[in-house]
């Protein structure tokens, strides 16, 4: 029998705890499961030992990393039995130490939550990025809290999306409501326009709002500079129209792209070119569910623009 195991992580102040107490007071989610709570950090808040013992909830704490080598986890399996595990686990850590971990062989990730406090977002993204990237690109789901009126929550669903583009993004707000900040009217080109003019350095924002709202471009034009990509298995008289993108650091660098089908003679592979395409809501079998294609209109060579790269953030 598995033994399913739920991440929650963030850094200290994200509200973990206070999410993993909502986890085991609800009703949806909780029905007196035997459960094992590894808590890898001393947070701000701690766990009410009457709602341990009615939630039928064990609390070990790891105070350090190397508190999970050895067979650690596989001891307190045996002495604890649990029907789950859920692990609030601390951003600094990174995730690849407890994957790297020897679990027992039941135990089967169901669930990582990335929490992150609004108010710090930014400033740990700009200098913490390697540890706020980790648990975004590994999420399933990514919940903001503490989100203000004056907070940018398109822009950083679209970072987070960089990262992340199949992960789940809400904001929960001061106020307690709950919206996953999508917003038509902060996207830096005009989509009402023909063709829809797609800047150099927008190429990012376009390719996110386009994987998650293609119907928003269906039936329109573009014009944007990119690259032509190849890759294996793709349809007859089809490249990959995009750019290279920088997703975490220097070291991590990938493509990203629609599927364009072209007339007469195709780009040279990585040649900068010019397109003007109309664009079509479709099956996109380079991302494998619904997205858009492109069927070239006109095609011209372009010399290289001053940024190469693109970023998310």
């Amino acid at each position: 029998m598995s033994v399913p195991v739920y991440i929650v992580a963030g850094f200290l102040g994200s509200g973990k705890t206070k999410f993993v107490t909502d986890m085991l007071t609800d009703k949806g989610f909780s029905e007196g499961e035997r459960t094992l709570l590894l808590c890898c950090e001393e947070g701000e808040e701690e766990y009410d030992p009457e709602l341990l013992k009615s939630a039928n909830t064990v609390l070990v704490n790891l105070e350090e990393p190397k508190q999970m080598a050895g067979k650690r986890l596989i001891r307190l399996n045996r002495e604890y039995k649990p029907e789950r595990v859920i692990v609030e686990y601390n951003a600094t850590w990174l995730l690849e130490t407890l994957y790297a971990a020897e679990k027992p062989e039941e135990w089967e990730l169901a669930q990582i939550i990335d929490l992150v406090d609004a108010n710090t977002f930014e400033l740990y993204l700009k200098n913490m990025r390697k540890y706020m990237a980790d648990g975004l690109k590994e999420a399933d789901l990514v919940l903001f809290n503490r989100c203000g009126p004056g907070h940018t929550k398109s822009a950083w669903r679209r970072a987070v999306k960089g990262l992340n583009s199949a992960t789940r993004v809400f904001f929960e707000n001061l106020d307690g409501t709950t919206d996953d900040g999508v917003s038509d009217e902060d996207l830096p080109f005009d989509v009402k326009a023909d063709p829809i003019e797609i800047g150099d350095e927008d190429f990012g924002t376009f390719y996110l709002d386009a994987l998650e709202h293609p119907d928003r471009y269906d039936g329109k034009r573009i014009h944007a500079r990119g690259r032509a990509f190849r890759m294996e298995d793709m349809p007859k008289n089809c490249f990959v129209f995009g750019r290279h993108v920088m997703t975490c650091c220097a070291e991590d660098i990938g493509g990203i792209g629609f599927l364009c089908q072209y007339k007469g003679e195709p780009p040279k592979t990585n040649d900068w070119v010019y397109l003007d395409a109309k664009v079509e809501k479709s099956f996109s079998p380079i991302h494998g569910t619904d997205a858009i294609i492109l069927i070239q209109d006109k095609l011209t060579p372009a010399e290289p623009p001053k940024e190469e790269l693109v970023y998310f953030n």
